[in-house]
């Protein structure tokens, strides 16, 4: 494990700020440590002597000013540090964040076993309690480290000007602590390390599981998870306690040794005072600093342990950052620098769309996801997807979404009037903003309907809030809440039915107004009275729109028999070959 990953410095301009300070900071403490030192000598060699307080007064007063400003300077040290800390966390945290949601990439979620990319619950566990273990780091162990560089020597320097055979003795013993400090810091990583990856699969599986619980509940499994996660407790509860065990007995070793170590100094410092060698100011001089040579070394080695998680933790956020996950946007082999939004919709998005030989394979597995499709989208057609499940028909969307790339072929957009376009030529974030997306299970936040419909369009007034409810079939039961537009909704819009939640996930896809307007089963698992409700939103929501619906629904069939949707069937999966229409 590195005292200081250069990766931290490099990564956030935080960590460069605070190794500055602390730098600083250590070399004025090593100077009132030594400046305190002769004080006290001078003031005790004073008292013995028989000088008054009058004489002794300056010094003492000078010795308690010291004093105070060591305390003060410790503090505001460690108060920078902390505010390092925060930023530093905010930053990796941000960097995290736009890894796995932004730059036109998105994260897949694997199966974690601690060294392939983690789960999404891992990766919260990591983003959270994971890095929030860096304030020991950054407040405790990293001001400590400079301490350990600055102080010892010149330490050491002093007392050799001072008399040279205590510091020699200082000299000899004085590298003995970094030795042992390293060999117990190589038999501790890998503990460490593990003690991070339990906790972390702890965190993310009972996430998972919190998440899963009315499907286990309903599958009677609840009890055999939670078993699995009584099991993984005590797996991190053993390797913590394992982890605080070595810790203990590696601090009393390091305590042992720089006793012992100070022990010596003293010893042959008394018999040389003893037998007339040395004055007694020297005596004092060197006694009170010896315990200082060793002190900095002994608190890195205490403070070692306490840190290292939020290390390991920062370690795994490296690792993720440097992990090529999620197909990037770009697709196919184009090189270079990916193309710079301009935060408004693309007018692509209003045009016309055409899949040439278009597959996609998944990582880790045999068989194509999508093989072979030839598609072309007319700009304002709406589309019926069908087909068996394993089709390919949500892979469709997510080509469209732009969550993936296709592996094989490409996608090309021709705005109105304009020329055909590869889709990765165009910015992810601005082709987005043109796109209405209605899952088969819309998220609903925790927050009023109003705010909720909104998402589409953050600043829009209520009244297009309640024009966009009033087209999506939504307005007459919101309106029955307790408190209308201004009811909270609970997390995932726990308060509403199933076919409530897809009108409000209608609503907010007419109030984002874009030409493209993808559906992924809109009225599975719905009863017949709000899939009837639905599909009458989608109507209008599909108005003079471009649309693509991916549906199980035989419903829809009336629509497409009277000319309102071309229906397009993908072939089983088992099926190779190209498809065209």
């Amino acid at each position: 494990m590195k005292p200081l990953d250069p990766r931290l410095v490099r990564a956030a301009g935080a960590v460069r700020l605070h190794l500055a300070v602390s730098v600083v900071s250590g070399v004025l403490i090593t100077g009132l440590i030594l400046l305190q030192a002769w004080l006290l000598a001078r003031v005790i060699t004073g008292a013995w002597a028989g000088e008054g307080l009058a004489a002794l007064g300056p010094a003492i007063t000078a010795v308690a000013g010291v004093a105070v400003a060591r305390a003060v300077l410790s503090y505001a040290a460690e108060a920078s540090a902390l505010h390092s800390a925060a930023r530093t966390k905010s930053q990796l945290r941000r960097r995290l964040v736009a890894h796995v949601t932004g730059s036109g990439r998105v994260w897949t979620a694997e199966p974690g076993d601690g060294h392939g990319s983690p789960r999404a619950g891992e990766l919260v566990t990591l983003a959270t309690r994971g890095l929030d273990a860096l304030d020991d780091y950054f407040a405790r162990y990293l001001p400590r480290l400079v301490l350990a560089a600055i102080v010892p020597l010149a330490v050491l320097a002093v007392v050799l000007r001072a008399d040279w055979i205590s510091g020699a003795v200082i000299a000899l013993t004085l590298p003995l602590i970094p030795v042992f400090m390293a060999l117990i810091g190589m038999y501790t990583q890998e503990r460490t390390e593990r003690q991070w990856r339990l906790l972390s699969r702890l965190g993310g599986h009972f996430l998972d599981v919190v998440e899963g619980l009315p499907t286990l509940a309903v599958f009677q499994r609840a009890k055999a998870q939670a078993a699995l996660i009584r099991r993984v407790g005590d797996a991190h509860r053993s390797a913590t306690m394992g982890t605080l065990r070595i810790a203990f007995l590696s601090a009393l070793a390091l305590e042992v040794l720089a006793t012992l170590a100070v022990a010596l100094v003293a010893v042959e410092v008394g018999l040389r005072l003893l037998g007339g060698h040395m004055d007694y100011q020297t005596a004092l001089l060197v006694l009170i600093l010896a315990p200082e040579a060793y002190l900095p070394l002994r608190e890195v080695g205490a403070r070692f342990h306490a840190s290292m998680e939020g290390v390991a933790a920062a370690d795994q956020v490296f690792a993720e950052l440097d992990r090529k996950h999620g197909s990037p946007v770009s697709g196919g082999t184009r090189t270079g620098a990916p193309p710079e939004p301009v935060g408004r919709p693309h007018p692509a998005a209003a045009g016309d769309l055409r899949l040439e030989g278009v597959g996609v394979r998944y990582p880790g597995r045999d068989a194509p996801a999508l093989s072979g499709l030839d598609l072309s989208i007319a700009a304002g057609e709406r589309l019926l997807l069908t087909g068996p499940s394993g089709a390919g028909k949500t892979t469709l969307l997510s080509l469209l979404l732009r969550l993936h790339a296709p592996t094989e072929g490409r996608v090309l957009l021709r705005p109105p009037g304009g020329a055909w376009t590869p889709l990765e030529e165009v910015p992810a974030q601005d082709w987005r903003l043109g796109v209405a997306w209605v899952p088969q299970h819309p998220y609903l936040f925790d927050l009023s309907v109003a705010d909720n419909i909104r998402l589409g369009a953050p600043e829009a007034p209520l009244e297009r809030v309640r024009e966009a409810a009033r087209r999506a079939e939504a307005d007459a039961f919101i309106t029955g809440l307790p408190q209308g537009y201004d009811t909270r909704l609970g997390e995932r819009g726990a308060r509403l039915s199933s076919g409530q939640r897809q009108r409000i996930a209608l609503a907010r896809a007419m109030l984002r107004d874009a030409p493209l307007v993808l559906l992924d089963e809109p009225t599975a698992h719905l009863d017949p009275e709000n899939a009837a409700a639905v599909r009458t939103a989608v109507v209008r929501l599909l108005e003079g729109r471009t649309g693509v619906i991916v549906t199980h629904d035989a419903a829809w069939a009336r629509q497409a028999l009277s000319g309102d949707l071309r229906v397009v069937a993908l072939p089983a999966p088992a099926r190779e070959g190209r498809l065209s229409r």
